[in-house]
């Protein structure tokens, strides 16, 4: 894919992902097992993170957003591609420098009950990860486990305690203690409030915003809620059926979405004031499989704008370009 990459700009970068791909064989064939295709999960994504920011990620479900999160830390094995943290190629690690690079990369799952082991207490599941990396053991590990809960909100007690006896939202917490317990510099926050309700989501996310500061940390946040986004995220990706359709400064996104994906997402926030209306533009058809995407621009079978750019639309595939500062667009109808 000729896809154009950012130069460093203002804030240092981070984690520098080119070509992502993620492809999931599929196995078939009577009694001998082979592979007949592959969901393209991620094919082809690129992007960086930089120091200090929050990058937002959003997309419909099964646009491949998530699988992109957990294939950058390696909870899932690429098929190709590249992620270049601090100047370092993750998937060129052996199993020990990814094991001292896990300190420095971690996660907050979507449901905090599932990702919670119910047999292991909260100081367990805390201090596992410091005893793991010969961080801490015995009573200064407690004291840590402490300092943790004390930092989510949560009191000291609450260590002798199991997942099922907390709330949704304090399970949510218990995971972001766990996820700060190695001092990392980026965590992937895959849409840590979906899960939970609508008055405790502003609760998380202000804890997550009073962490960042705290702690210098770098945010990837993946959502389906464009609010939330928006709130949350320094600049914001689009994608669409494994690839990004758009990247920009979230005001700027917000204000003047280019690709006409993200102008139908946008379309669909809901406005406070009742007086101001605004045209809703429906997405035609469902989302093609992506054991067999289209041809040329993905989004194209849903595109209003498709007829008129003739077969270019359909035959070739746009690359990402910068087309305002900043502003990265992969879309023939902008980039003439």
């Amino acid at each position: 894919m000729a896809t154009a990459m950012k130069p460093e700009t203002k804030k240092e970068v981070l984690l520098e992902v080119k070509n992502l791909k993620k492809w999931f064989p599929i196995s078939g064939g009577g009694l001998i097992s082979k592979t007949i295709g592959h969901v393209k999960a991620v094919d082809g994504v690129s992007f960086d993170v930089r120091k200090g920011e929050t990058l937002g990620l959003v997309g419909e479900s099964g646009c491949g957003k998530t699988t992109a999160g957990k294939t950058i830390l390696r909870l899932i094995e690429p098929t190709g591609g590249e992620a270049i943290f601090e100047g370092k190629n993750i998937y060129s690690m052996g199993r020990e420098d990814l094991r001292k690079m896990r300190r420095e990369m971690q996660i907050i799952f979507q449901d905090p009950y599932s990702s919670l082991n119910p047999r292991m207490t909260v100081g367990e599941i805390i201090g596992e990860p410091l005893e793991i990396h010969g961080v801490a053991r015995g009573q200064e590990k407690q004291k840590r486990v402490g300092q943790l809960l004390d930092v989510v909100g949560l009191a000291s007690f609450h260590a002798r305690r199991y997942p099922h006896e907390f709330s949704g939202g304090q399970r949510q917490r218990i995971g972001i203690a766990r996820a700060l317990a190695l001092n990392p510099k980026l965590i992937v926050c895959d849409e840590p409030v979906s899960a939970l309700d609508v008055s405790i989501q502003s609760q998380v996310i202000n804890l997550l915003e009073d962490l960042q500061k705290e702690f210098n940390l770098t945010y990837i946040f993946i959502a389906h809620g464009l609010s939330v986004v928006k709130h949350v995220s320094d600049r914001v990706g689009v994608m669409y059926l494994g690839k990004m359709m758009e990247i920009s400064p979230s005001a700027e996104l917000y204000a003047n979405p280019l690709h006409p994906y993200t102008e139908a997402l946008m379309s669909a926030i809901p406005i406070p004031d009742p007086t101001i209306r605004r045209e809703r533009i429906v997405l035609e058809g469902d989302v093609p499989s992506p054991v067999n995407p289209p041809s040329g621009c993905r989004f194209h079978t849903r595109c209003r704008y498709a007829s008129q750019l003739g077969e270019r639309c359909k035959t070739e595939e746009p690359p990402l370009l910068e087309i305002a500062p900043d502003h990265w667009v992969a879309c023939h109808l902008r980039v003439k």
